[in-house]
């Protein structure tokens, strides 16, 4: 089979203990899938599957450089000395090839024993945290109902002491949604200078093998409460991006108005989310079980198993380039006539199950909000564009915009 040689990278997010985590925060798309594999009494990556994912997945690469995403669950629950392998077998099938580790984590569990490590070696941490300690612990509790951000602050001010590089994924949600600026101004009081918001949208629908998630074919499935509204996203993106434009660029990064710059003068975007196709970020489960996307941890994405198939043949295959070409192929009319189309691309297939003015289906749940910025920052995008053209800073807008109204 032609699997048009690596017409895109081919990425995999690994999963080292599945689903479990420490945590049980209440929005959690992970938790459940758990039960995709209730006959495995432990949860774990074996050390055979890890070298064999290893191996495989640097020999697949087509560039000088490889990234592991190491994901969860929470991804600490593995110990030290798993990782500390995990580099050993890096460092022997490299050849050549320069290895860099992104890991994502609640937070809670580290140390400064895992810290001296990350910076040691180099790794970029993620960090779960949905804003101050009122928002953050309205939903990320413990399995025993208690509120996790002091465990949080406390693994960030670890993190700042060992002079770990990290980031902050920040899930947006129909309570802290209200209160763009409160959440804004905490990421700037704590120095986070990466930040990627992430709109939280689920539909509650159980199915007769215990999920509780609806996924894109299951139709008429409620909307879970905790879900952010479009009204609420478009609200929340334009008043932080007000405060951002005009004190903050190239200061605070913030991956969703960095993603629509680039968009703006014809860039990849550098997430799957507002490209203009996906299917080039999978997921692998601990057993070896690889799923289209992790979005997508469904029976009927699953891809097949690293010990019966290669990863490029799964990746490459037509299973896999069908579901990449879903973004373009099921966009309905409404969305093909945009303005923004360009912008937006139909933002996650995952939230693509709205109807149109028309009745059509494929719409994205989150269009109005997207629609409401994506008009309010044309103009200040515009600018910035022209200034990229020029070769010079978009960060000049901050200076414009003393004495200029856009």
């Amino acid at each position: 089979m032609d699997y048009a040689p690596f017409a895109k990278p081919l990425y995999v997010m690994l999963k080292p203990v599945g689903a479990h985590c420490n945590l049980a925060c209440k929005y959690c798309y992970y938790l459940e899938k758990s039960k995709l594999y209730d006959d495995v009494p432990r949860h774990i990556i074996s050390d055979e599957m890890l070298e064999r994912f290893i191996k495989e997945y640097i020999g697949a690469q087509t560039m000088p450089e490889v990234l592991f995403t190491w994901h969860g669950g929470e991804t600490l629950m593995r110990p030290l000395s798993f990782y500390k392998k995990a580099m050993q077998l890096q460092r022997q099938y490299a050849e050549g090839r320069r290895i860099d580790n992104c890991i994502q984590t609640n937070g809670t569990l580290l140390t400064d024993e895992w810290c001296e490590f990350f910076k040691e070696n180099g790794w970029l941490v993620g960090v779960s945290i949905d804003g101050p300690q009122e928002f953050h612990d309205e939903y990320r509790r413990t399995r025993q109902g208690q509120p996790s951000f002091h465990k949080v602050m406390q693994g960030i001010r670890l993190l700042n002491k060992h002079g770990v590089e990290w980031n902050a994924l920040a899930v947006v949600n129909d309570f802290n949604a209200d209160y763009p600026l409160d959440f804004y101004h905490f990421f700037k009081e704590i120095n986070c200078r990466y930040i990627q918001f992430t709109p939280i949208v689920e539909r509650i629908l159980p199915h007769k093998d215990g999920r509780t998630l609806a996924n894109l074919m299951d139709e008429e499935a409620p909307m879970a409460d905790f879900s952010v509204t479009p009204a609420q996203w478009g609200n929340f993106l334009c008043t932080i991006f007000d405060e951002w434009v005009r004190n903050d660029v190239a200061e605070y990064y913030i991956q969703i108005f960095d993603s629509t710059l680039a968009n703006w003068v014809g860039a990849q975007p550098g997430v799957c989310t507002y490209g203009a196709s996906c299917g080039h970020a999978a997921v692998m489960e601990f057993n070896g079980d690889v799923y289209s996307c992790d979005h997508f941890v469904f029976p009927e994405y699953r891809l097949g198993n690293i010990r019966e198939q290669s990863l490029v043949s799964m990746l490459y295959g037509e299973k896999q380039t069908a579901f990449g070409n879903i973004k373009q192929d099921l966009l309905p009319t409404q969305c093909k006539e945009c303005k923004w189309r360009f912008a937006c691309n139909g933002e996650c297939p995952k939230n693509r199950f709205a109807k149109t003015s028309t009745g059509e289906r494929g719409l994205n749940y989150l269009c109005e909000g997207y629609r409401r910025f994506f008009s309010h920052v044309a103009p200040y995008m515009d600018f910035m564009a022209e200034r990229l053209k020029e070769k010079q800073a978009p960060a000049l807008i901050m200076d414009y915009l003393k004495d200029h109204k856009l």
